[in-house]
């Protein structure tokens, strides 16, 4: 069943469909989202028109998380059954992820200046929030670290397995420690504690984003597939012409 799914020519006969459609329905609800969130959504009655940040911040900081949750999955997916195409789908992603944790911290400091009078604080959620920027840029690194790319995949792949243990820190700090950072609003068990009129936009922006993250986690590996492919053919040459 995982050489069906992973099977290369297959991944590009259906994401060639897939593609267009991600992308135009991702920037629609991006686009929506983002009226809702600046025309139609209400103030904060504390933070008033600053808490606006929130529908980039919190889409951005879910993707952050999900998008790694994604590439220890598919980094234990290469390291147990080898197969290339789930360490294309790792190193596609760790960039993709990387950018939306920066994305996060960036927004969280401009909703922290006028909240706490600050640009930062090592809150237990902005702290760990930023180990884990620190292990999508260490995967990176370990993955072009080595002279044999086999190497530095499997490498890349121990350390994103390792790095699962930060996100339930993530999720929980603010309900394990004391800390400025505001508790959550709407992953909780009684439901969500925010006003409709917010909730509306800020679904939408998640979506979007999420759709928008899954397209460009698409046009990565196919553009490391078409690399993948010219490298084969530039070493057959060599190859040729050797013999």
């Amino acid at each position: 069943m995982f050489d069906w799914l992973a099977n290369p020519n297959r991944f590009k006969k259906i994401t060639n469909k897939l593609e267009p459609s991600l992308l135009v329905i991702s920037l629609l609800f991006i686009i929506f989202g983002l009226y809702f969130s600046l025309f139609d959504s209400p103030k904060d009655y504390q933070q008033g028109d600053a808490v606006r940040i929130m529908y980039v911040h919190v889409p951005s900081a879910w993707l952050a998380s999900f998008l790694y949750l994604s590439l220890a999955i598919s980094s234990i997916f290469y390291l147990v059954w080898k197969h290339p195409l789930a360490d294309l789908i790792s190193s596609s992603i760790a960039p993709i992820g990387a950018l939306f944790s920066i994305l996060t911290l960036i927004t969280g400091s401009l909703w922290g200046k006028p909240m706490w009078g600050t640009w930062w604080v090592w809150d237990a959620r902005l702290t760990s929030m930023l180990i884990l920027f620190f292990f999508y840029l260490g995967f990176i690194l370990l993955h072009n670290a080595f002279e044999r790319k086999v190497d530095g995949s499997k490498s890349a792949s121990v350390l994103a397995i390792i790095g699962i243990i930060n996100l339930p820190i993530i999720k929980f700090s603010v309900d394990w420690w004391h800390t400025l950072h505001q508790p959550s609003s709407i992953l909780k068990f009684d439901g969500p504690s925010i006003d409709n009129q917010m909730l509306l936009p800020l679904t939408l922006m998640i979506i979007g984003f999420g759709l928008f993250s899954l397209y460009l986690i698409i046009v990565n590996v196919k553009t490391k597939l078409i690399e993948k492919k010219c490298e084969a053919l530039i070493l057959k040459l060599n190859l040729k012409e050797l013999s």
